[in-house]
């Protein structure tokens, strides 16, 4: 039985997302992620106000190791976990479409950087003083002062080298395109040593039961496919003229085209979608077919009304299938 939580794009203003997040609590969401987009509100500092604002809800940021050195995002964390009475996780990728581009960073060896940075931070939450010498960071007697902690680190992936990864060293995982879960869980599940705990699962998507919603899902949909290999966009059944626009979009990292060619079709496929009834039954197949632990819903609006309007009209339609 999955459980809900929600990921949150920070467009709001900060009082807003503490607001968000206290009445999410409020309703059963269980676990709270918030996307670090870097020209954005601080999700450190206003996870941090969240963390006084909670009581039992999880609390973390999607975040990399480009815009922050992980011994930063380390420390971070421990604060948030001190803060929250250990509460703290988060959810590691290999940089982004939305913020690396416009600082001018170069996504170079995602598979090292992301693996390198999961190294550091555990190595300093030990509370040890850390020597480490990587290709992408090194620690000379670094310690955290605030001793151990035990925070939950999962990974977002979508190629089958960092879904390797999450399946060796990860403690969740966060998958984001529907049509590709059973082939991502697999490469993930045949690389996890013997013996090992079993790791979270979960899915990040919207239940999408009016068409606005659907069609408001077109906003992230260009990023998701230039950021993705070529196994998850072959799963979307593009035509070869698709394919191209596709390729050149990337090539030219302008989102733009590939908005323009989305189809509700192509929509309804990347998320849970449909009416009430057909959402309820679509997600009640996703997680069983999947074994799903949680299922965070993004939240994406600006307006406090529009996305608490969003959280409990999909709990509403899940509570049968939960």
């Amino acid at each position: 039985m999955a459980t809900l939580g929600l990921h949150i794009v920070p467009t709001m203003a900060v009082d807003d997302i503490v607001t968000l997040i206290a009445e999410a609590e409020a309703m059963g969401y269980t676990h709270c992620l918030l996307a670090d987009e870097g020209f954005m509100p601080d999700v450190h500092a206003t996870l941090a106000l969240a963390a006084r604002a909670t009581t039992g809800i999880m609390l973390g940021p999607v975040t990399n190791g480009y815009t922050r050195h992980p011994a930063v995002t380390a420390t971070a964390l421990a604060t948030l976990d001190e803060i929250s009475g250990g509460r703290a996780f988060v959810t590691m990728l290999a940089g982004g479409s939305m913020v690396l581009p416009p600082m001018g960073i170069e996504r170079r060896s995602p598979l090292g950087v992301v693996r390198e940075a999961i190294e550091v931070m555990r190595l300093l939450w030990s509370g040890e003083t850390v020597d480490y010498e990587g290709r992408h960071f090194r620690l000379d007697g670094a310690r955290c002062t605030m001793g151990r902690h035990d925070v939950p680190v999962w990974i977002a992936a979508r190629g089958p080298k960092l879904l390797a990864l999450t399946g060796r060293v990860a403690d969740g995982t966060l998958l984001t395109v529907k049509p590709d879960l059973p082939h991502a869980l697999e490469l993930i599940t045949n690389a996890r040593p013997t013996g090992a705990p079993p790791l979270t699962r979960g899915y990040i998507g919207r239940v999408c039961h009016t068409p606005q919603m659907v069609a408001e899902q077109a906003r992230t949909f260009p990023y998701i496919l230039m950021d993705s290999p070529r196994r998850v966009i072959d799963a979307f059944g593009f035509t070869p003229e698709q394919l191209l626009i596709i390729d050149k979009a990337i090539a030219d990292d302008d989102p733009e085209p590939i908005a323009a060619m989305a189809t509700q079709e192509m929509l309804r496929l990347y998320q849970i979608a449909g009416t009430p009834a057909e959402c309820r039954a679509e997600f009640d197949r996703v997680v069983a077919d999947n074994d799903l632990d949680v299922v965070m819903i993004d939240v994406l609006e600006p307006d406090l009304s529009a996305n608490l309007a969003v959280l409990r009209a999909t709990l509403e339609i899940t509570a049968a299938a939960r």
